[in-house]
């Protein structure tokens, strides 16, 4: 059973979510929460596997709820997804670099609701990559173009096939899509994005995007 901690300060959104992933089979609903601190509370007590996280509540909201959830958090950490209205939104970039693993859009169906589930639930820490990218792109700082030289000091640890690996990952490629790319397995992939997790001290594929952006591996695209 996955136990999932939802999040929302709206009484019928949070009740449409709780009915529905009651309904799922091979899902327990550990609790649910009207706002931050309420969240961070319950997350201590109940220790979910994914907390379905709203944004804009009052008081605590969801990215300091995310990133006190996480701090606090005996091992394994729950995974937290994000809940918002907009698929621009720019308290989400924030929220992933608080650690969440990815967000999905309050208006998706039941089929993606419980596909993001399961997806966050099995590892995967990036449930929309192309979209993130988006909100990368127009959130992130934007640091001028600059002629290529050595690697950020950030990424020197990191070897010329792990940089090669964020820097798509960074770009919203798949495992697949990126092992295509290199022309290496996707177990292969797996291994290079989680030893520059590792190294760079990062929780999720999420922060590996930020991080692409923030040291300027990947570029944020223009007039985006």
């Amino acid at each position: 059973m996955t136990r999932v901690l939802v999040v929302d300060d709206q009484f019928l959104i949070r009740a449409g979510l709780v009915g529905l992933l009651r309904a799922a089979p091979g899902i327990e609903v550990v609790g649910e929460a009207a706002d931050g601190a309420e969240a961070v509370e319950l997350a201590a007590r109940t220790r979910p596997e994914v907390v379905l996280m709203d944004i804009r509540m009052p008081g605590m909201g969801g990215i300091e709820a995310t990133r006190r959830i996480l701090a606090e958090a005996e091992d394994p950490p729950p995974r937290v997804l994000i809940l918002t209205t907009f698929d621009l939104d720019e308290y989400v970039y924030g929220a992933l670099r608080a650690g969440a693993c990815g967000f999905l859009l309050k208006d998706s169906g039941p089929e993606r609701l419980l596909a993001a589930v399961a997806a966050v639930r099995g590892g995967d820490a990036l449930f929309a990559p192309s979209v993130t990218r988006r909100l990368v792109e127009a959130f992130a700082p934007r640091p001028e173009p600059a002629p290529d030289v050595e690697p950020p000091a950030d990424l020197a640890a990191l070897t010329t096939r792990e940089r090669e690996v964020l820097q798509l990952t960074g770009r919203g490629l798949s495992n697949g899509e990126i092992a295509g790319r290199l022309s290496i397995s996707e177990a292969t992939v797996k291994t290079h994005l989680n030893r520059t997790m590792s190294k760079l001290g990062l929780d999720s594929r999420a922060q590996a995007v930020v991080t692409a952006y923030e040291t300027g591996l990947v570029r944020p695209a223009r007039g985006t």
